[in-house]
């Protein structure tokens, strides 16, 4: 058994080099939600040519599965997963690679696009644990499927597409998975994997607020109905949703963009707030919705406008049950060392991995990749004299090259030992 360990850990790293460059690429070459074109056939042509079983293409959108039939008789299936989509986000990370990709055709735009979540490193890795597994295939007993998810951060609002739309198009209908296994890289110290019992990830949904008055000349806004007002009602109302729900399950409401069809000298007939709500625990959304709805009806009523409230793209939470925490901490202090595999708090974060997770059972973990240390208390703390700590979705996101092969080496040893049995709820 530990030389079989000890072998995929030699393979993941003589693939380290190349992963590194893969994880550059597509850095430099970063596509939004729902347009992976370049970055699925990237994905697809490595796959082919370690010769899996199947390489299956075009699953909801951009989506790649590859399927690797282990050569010896096994009842499981394991999938690995990484989502490849980018975020409209400039790139100011500093590294020689960063991106300088604008999409002037996607909806919305032009936007600028960059990998500031560190789906490039999700996916670079998972290639890598394709080239180590595919080369002990003799030695599997069961199959892996390698999941290439496009649209996790959430397709244009009249497109479907994501891990739900994945599951309904049929990516896992034969076979069928008996474990998923993922990781998010994350500003923590680098190699460190954090891990959670319970809810990982919160319960989200998108918000579209369309709050409608009457058009009218901006010198004479009493023979019209302004919007704006409202719509600046409803934004300081929702920092008080808060105090409506317990406060001992965080929740929160984001309006990240306002879109307004007025101009300088016209008051325009409607405001558009686009946002987001987080739930920590899943049963509170209901009661945020119908808070936040009434909110926005009444103020706006309170204006002589409307609103009207549309809830978007819902994600369940990723919720690790205690006993697949239980069962995969072997195998993750194995890789990344007792000391760095450590519990984390909960986050009002959001991966849509939870509607495979549900499904199919399993683990989702994090991967430390920044210049940290954890302070006394637990904390990540920024290293002196390092690149500091900065969060997912900012510009200036970075991530630790030389960590990705210890993200190569958990989907290695997750899938074998899930493979062997050593790794599972099931009896």
């Amino acid at each position: 058994m530990h030389e079989i360990h000890e072998e995929l850990d030699r393979s993941a790293e003589k693939a380290a080099p190349q992963v590194i460059a893969w994880r550059r690429h597509l850095h430099r070459h970063p596509e939004l939600s729902n347009r992976e074109v370049e970055t699925a056939r990237f994905v697809a042509d490595h796959l082919r040519a370690l010769g899996l079983d199947e390489v299956r293409t075009g699953i909801a959108g951009h989506g790649v599965v590859g399927v690797l039939r282990g050569g010896l008789p096994g009842p499981r299936t394991v999938a690995l997963r990484a989502d490849i989509d980018a975020l409209p986000v400039r790139d100011l990370c500093g590294a020689d690679f960063a991106s300088e990709v604008v999409d002037a055709a996607y909806p919305g735009g032009p936007f600028p696009v960059s990998h500031a979540c560190g789906h490039d490193c999700h996916t670079a890795m998972l290639m890598g644990a394709a080239t180590v597994l595919a080369g002990a295939r003799e030695r599997l007993p069961g199959t892996v499927l390698f999941v290439f998810q496009p649209a996790e951060e959430g397709p244009p609002v009249t497109e479907e597409g994501g891990a739900r739309a994945m599951v309904e198009a049929g990516a896992f209908a034969g076979p069928v998975p008996t474990m998923v296994f993922g990781m998010h890289v994350t500003p923590y110290p680098k190699g460190y994997v954090g891990y959670r019992v319970g809810n990982q990830y919160a319960a989200s949904t998108l918000v579209r607020i369309v709050v409608t008055g009457k058009q009218v000349h901006g010198s004479t806004p009493w023979q019209g109905v302004d919007p704006m007002p409202a719509a600046g009602g409803i934004m300081t109302g929702i920092g008080q949703i808060y105090r409506q729900v317990s406060a001992f399950d965080p929740v929160t409401v984001t309006i990240g963009h306002v879109e307004d069809v007025g101009r300088f000298n016209i008051i325009g007939e409607t405001v558009t707030l686009w946002g987001t709500v987080r739930c920590a625990v899943a049963s509170d959304m209901a009661e945020v919705q119908r808070r936040l709805t009434t909110l926005a009806e009444h103020t706006a009523a309170a204006y002589n406008a409307t609103a009207a409230v549309d809830y978007l793209q819902p994600v369940p939470p990723v919720h690790n049950s205690a006993e697949w925490v239980a069962a995969g901490l072997p195998t993750l202090r194995r890789v990344a060392g007792e000391e760095r595999v450590v519990e984390t708090g909960g986050t009002l974060g959001y991966d849509d991995v939870s509607e495979f997770i549900d499904r199919f059972g399993g683990l989702y973990v994090t991967l430390g990749v920044q210049d940290a240390t954890l302070d006394a208390a637990g904390r990540p703390v920024p290293v002196p004299g390092g690149r500091g700590l900065v969060t997912n979705h900012n510009p200036h996101f970075y991530a630790d090259d030389d960590t990705l092969v210890t993200g190569v080496r958990l989907h290695a040893q997750v899938a074998y030992a899930h493979l062997t049995g050593a790794l599972t709820t099931s009896p």
